[in-house]
């Protein structure tokens, strides 16, 4: 048995963020009136914490209490994303916070637990700790979901959210328990060993339940019905808390499992990805077409975009996994990016979302027309944006694996999804002003020049990003 202090030392973004929820949560019951940004700056500065305490003994695998956490270079990668995530969001929210007078002292800290719950779903390493960082992490967001406690949109998604939640949760644990009763074991290298002969259908109904359930998390087809309602309805800040680092908590998950406990069945699990990518990316690039709000197409492009970074999954291959973490890495940047353009669209104090307030933008407020444009093309893979390099690794890992008809398909509906990119971009540079924004404050600006400049200068340096996500793929291998 590993001694306390080396697990201690393997979770300590974990306990950072534990420890710091729950001091927080004191100081805001007993916090001065008005001081909630406070709570806020230290929620911050804990996240920024947890992030810098990856770096310590950040090589080799660790399996830690009594193997139910691993802690390896995969489990890094997607945790600095998810903390990215999640600190970003909260950077982004206090000046909408602050202009919607919500009473916010409690949105840290949620964001904190659930931001602990996806590190926790990130290392697990038995499906105990799977359910158990599942749970906790769905717990806060369905509160966050319906934050908004005096908006009737906020509540009806987190309502459609916890609903649907509870359904995808119980799926998920029907299908744990059922490959226990066949298996005996709840370690995912324990299933793994007790899978390497035939296998049962039995077998077969536990993974269908499991993917069903992550499938909800990664809000991919046919498991997307919350999505648009609720990224529409939630507080902008939530919704890019879901677009980002939840999504990169779920498909982390997603891919440990598949390569780590299923391996010997890798034929089973191949034709469920498919079907769920092929019907994704179809769904993302078809039903945005429509959409006049900006949050509820960003909802639809997000389907889309999981359907495209499953595509990478399909072949199980380290050269696929390397491109699923190339192209979540990225997807996060032009994610946060997008969210950032969209919480700068107010009008005389008050917040607007549809699409055609950004009429002639590139007149009124130069910068922010440039930048959201590079992040529509981005989105939509145009070269020689990091967008494009993203979709490229993830179809070349496919081609490779014989998938041809996946990465064609791919291909076909990236094009069609680039109309809805395209048609925003025209409404930036070519359709008349109908009105100025308001000021927004730098942190909203800094996250979306910083987030414009990434997708159009990433092609210069890939490397380092490249070879981070190699490390982190060949762990899993």
């Amino acid at each position: 048995m590993m001694p306390l202090t080396f697990a201690l030392a393997h979770s300590l973004p974990e306990i950072f963020l534990a420890l710091g929820a729950l001091v927080l949560l004191l100081l805001g019951v007993f916090r001065a009136g008005g001081r909630d940004w406070i709570i806020s700056e230290a929620a911050i500065a804990i996240l920024g914490l947890a992030l810098l305490s990856m770096l310590i003994d950040a090589n080799g695998t660790s399996l830690i209490y009594d193997d139910a956490f691993v802690d390896d270079a995969f489990g890094r990668f997607m945790k600095a994303l998810c903390l990215t995530g999640a600190l970003v969001s909260l950077l982004l929210s206090r000046e909408f916070m602050a202009r919607e007078k919500i009473d916010f002292f409690e949105f840290p800290v949620l964001v904190l637990l659930a931001t602990l719950g996806m590190l926790m779903l990130v290392s697990a390493h038995n499906l105990i700790a799977l359910y158990l960082g599942l749970e906790l992490m769905s717990l806060a967001l369905y509160v966050i979901a319906a934050f908004h406690r005096d908006h009737l949109q906020a509540s009806e998604a987190g309502l459609k959210y916890f609903v649907l939640g509870a359904l995808s949760s119980g799926m998920l644990l029907y299908g744990s328990s059922l490959l226990y009763g066949f298996t005996g074991t709840i370690s995912f290298s324990g299933i793994a060993a007790a899978l390497k002969g035939d296998v049962s259908l039995g077998v077969v109904f536990a993974l269908v339940f499991i993917l069903s359930g992550l499938a909800f998390k990664m809000s991919t087809v046919p498991f997307h019905m919350w999505t648009p309602d609720v990224y529409q309805g939630a507080p902008t800040p939530v919704t890019t808390f879901f677009a980002s680092a939840a999504k990169m908590a779920a498909v982390a998950i997603t891919v440990r499992i598949v390569m780590t406990a299923f391996p010997g069945l890798q034929l089973q699990w191949r034709q469920i990805i498919v079907f769920i990518a092929i019907l994704s990316m179809v769904l993302g690039s078809f039903a945005a077409i429509g959409q006049t709000n900006i949050k509820r197409l960003m909802a639809y492009s997000s389907i889309g975009h999981m359907g495209f970074a499953l595509v990478g999954l399909a072949p199980g291959t380290q050269k696929g996994v390397m491109g699923i973490l190339v192209y979540l890495a990225i997807y996060l940047v032009m994610t946060l990016g997008t969210f950032a353009a969209i919480l700068s669209m107010r009008v005389n104090g008050h917040y607007v979302e549809n699409i055609s307030d950004l009429a002639g933008l590139s007149r009124t407020r130069k910068m922010m027309g440039f930048f959201l444009s590079m992040m529509m093309l981005s989105l939509a893979g145009i070269p020689p944006l990091a967008g494009f390099f993203a979709k490229w690794y993830v179809f070349l890992a496919a081609i490779d694996a014989g998938l041809y008809p996946l990465a064609v398909i791919g291909m076909l509906t990236s094009v069609v999804a680039c109309f809805y990119y395209l048609r925003i971009v025209k409404v930036i540079y070519l359709d008349e002003p109908v009105a100025t924004f308001d000021p927004v404050s730098r942190e909203v600006t800094a996250v979306m020049v910083l987030g414009g400049l990434g997708v159009v200068l990433y092609w210069a340096y890939p490397g380092p990003l490249v070879a981070a996500a190699e490390i982190a793929a060949k762990s899993l291998f």
